[in-house]
């Protein structure tokens, strides 16, 4: 979900003449950098951002796919998450988010949107770096929609550092907490109620990929989740439950904006060094989580790393 900034001496002389990239008419129309200078505090909000980030995904076409299903999706009142509740819960899905306390207005608007559209949705306040937490929350799905077929492990912390001296135990621990170890811990609880045709899903980030200097700890994380899924799926492949994850470039989200270590200044260009020189809009990522929970479309994919990186190329 974080970006690896490449930096360029003519990246700001760019943004005062034409640019000569030639995009595609399908992405043409999202926002590009220069945004507006702004900052929020830890963990942020997607209503506070400027511009909103898009998750409606207007040309997206349901078709059913998630039918029946009940998902659970942390890190669902906002960003990428709330994209994806969206298009779970057109897709026939019945959703339960989790989020902090402190997102509970996100989440109210998300919840708000889905009933919008006659889809129903759980808000499951809670910090899933609580072990017991975990265990509560899968459990509580289960209790309230009656089975659970669909976890997509989406919440994340980060913070850049100028240098890796910069990593404190403190950050280093709560990094690993909300990206790697609540992954393992909500995987191990829900697989106590998953049945054959169930999906895992993961956010990872191309920094799991391709590293990032300024977030030693973060791509640390990203990199255990994708060693991580792809170890789960060869577990549970004879039990017919698929594990897999989605490798964003970067996203315009609250993350980025509420990272301690990443200044206004900074935030306003954000995503200007990717190859198409801006950064995906959520409505852009959740289709990949569609695609890889619906048995329709993806039954013979476990174990992948699904790279949505804005034209950034990886063997990995």
């Amino acid at each position: 979900m974080a970006t690896t900034r490449r930096k360029s001496p003519t990246s700001r002389a760019l943004q005062t003449r034409p640019s000569t990239r030639t995009k595609p008419s399908a992405v043409s129309s999202e926002p590009e950098p220069p945004f507006p200078k702004q900052h929020q505090r830890s963990p942020g909000l997607e209503s506070a951002l400027r511009p909103r980030p898009r998750f409606q995904a207007d040309a997206y076409r349901a078709a059913g796919k998630l039918e029946g299903k009940v998902a659970l999706i942390t890190g669902g009142d906002s960003g990428i998450g709330r994209a994806v509740a969206l298009l779970f819960a057109r897709e026939g899905a019945k959703v339960a988010i989790s989020y902090l306390p402190a997102e509970q207005s996100d989440a109210d608007e998300t919840k708000k949107l889905i009933e919008r559209q006659r889809g129903t949705c759980a808000l499951l306040p809670g910090d899933v770096t609580n072990a017991t937490f975990c265990d509560q929350l899968v459990d509580t799905v289960v209790a309230q929609m009656g089975k659970l077929d669909i976890l997509v492990s989406n919440a994340a912390h980060q913070a850049r550092k100028k240098s890796l001296q910069e990593v404190t135990d403190a950050e280093l621990e709560r990094t690993f907490q909300t990206n790697v170890y609540a992954y393992f811990r909500l995987s191990r609880a829900a697989l106590r109620h998953m049945k054959r045709g169930a999906v895992i899903i993961a956010t990872s980030s191309e920094t799991g990929i391709l590293g990032s200097k300024e977030l030693p700890d973060y791509s640390a994380t990203k990199g255990a989740i994708n060693a991580l899924t792809k170890t789960m799926a060869m577990e549970l492949i004879d039990k017919g439950i698929r594990v897999n994850a989605v490798a964003p470039g970067p996203v315009w989200t609250p993350l980025n904006p509420s990272d301690a270590g990443f200044p206004a200044a900074e935030v306003a260009a954000f995503g200007e060094d990717s190859p198409m020189g801006r950064p995906a809009q959520p409505e852009e990522l959740a289709p990949a989580y569609v695609f890889l929970a619906s048995n329709a479309d993806s039954s013979y994919i476990t174990g992948t790393i699904l790279q949505v990186m804005g034209g950034e190329t990886s063997g990995g």
